[in-house]
């Protein structure tokens, strides 16, 4: 299963033609990651330099288990009986958090730069996102995610689609997708963290996109599209779900930073205040 994560983790969209390509070869990451793990560090900025990524890979697997893979059943639950929404919501910070923590340390200019733009934009991204799921949260009378997903006799995504749209482009950001890729921002930012990391931690940091990539695929699945029984469901949503994200980087720009958090605020949490109203009064 974690060989899916980093194929997916892999996949993106050519702006030029439009077509699906897969960096590198198939599961490329997935070895590169183990080899990783057996290198020796190059660099060392302090012991908080490589908490960073303990805590960002901490709060994925987390994440991980506590939203679980199916809407029904036992299988593949993980803990998620003894946590819920609220909780994943928190985990999911981790990842920023532990993101600006370590790179914070580091000698490179990029990586700060990265950080501020990311911190910045982090309450605008989150703001609309958790309106969406406490507006949820409250049509369906339950914190549980099972529940909420199990629960869906019409798609959220259809029967309340001002919440899943502005939940929607929320999302894009969390996966860091154009227009809202500012702090991973090719060439510009993310050399500087790719460049100071090295070794096992600059495996961990693949690790955890790649587990981070597919628990958030999975929730927007459970929370919007009626969760999945079986595996190949499971599989089927996410990836649909994961080409419509990152199809908006072939069709839209990069938002400047300033540009981001004002449409943040301005759009998505417009219409997830609007869709809390109306599915409230319905």
């Amino acid at each position: 299963m974690l060989s899916v994560f980093y194929i997916m983790d892999s996949i993106e969209i050519s702006p030029h033609d439009f077509s699906v390509v897969l960096v590198r070869r198939s599961g490329s990451r997935f070895f590169d990651s183990i080899k990783f793990f057996f290198k020796e560090e190059s660099t060392s900025h302090g012991w908080m330099f490589y908490l960073g990524p303990i805590i960002m890979t901490t709060g994925a697997i987390m994440t991980l288990f506590f939203i679980p893979f199916f809407s029904s059943g036992e299988s593949f639950s993980g803990l998620s009986t003894y946590g819920n929404l609220f909780l994943v919501a928190y985990l999911m910070v981790l990842g920023p958090l532990g993101n600006a923590l370590g790179v914070g340390t580091g000698g490179s200019p990029f990586g700060a730069m990265g950080i501020t733009r990311g911190l910045t934009r982090l309450f605008a991204m989150e703001l609309p996102f958790y309106i969406a799921i406490i507006a949820i949260m409250s049509l369906g009378g339950s914190a549980d995610i099972a529940t909420i997903a199990s629960e869906q006799t019409t798609f959220n995504a259809f029967a309340h689609p001002l919440l899943f749209i502005a939940a929607m482009i929320s999302f894009i950001g969390m996966m860091g997708q154009a227009p809202f890729d500012v702090v991973g921002a090719p060439v510009e930012v993310y050399s500087g963290p790719a460049s100071e990391f090295s070794g096992k931690f600059l495996a961990l940091l693949m690790t955890q996109s790649a587990i981070f990539t597919f628990a958030k695929l999975v929730l927007m699945v459970h929370l919007f599209l009626g969760g999945a029984s079986t595996f190949l469901e499971l599989l089927m949503k996410t990836f649909g779900l994961f080409i419509l994200v990152i199809s908006f980087g072939a069709i839209y720009g990069r938002f400047k930073t300033p540009q981001s958090v004002d449409f943040l605020l301005k759009v998505p949490t417009g219409i997830a205040l609007v869709g809390l109203l109306l599915a409230t009064w319905s």
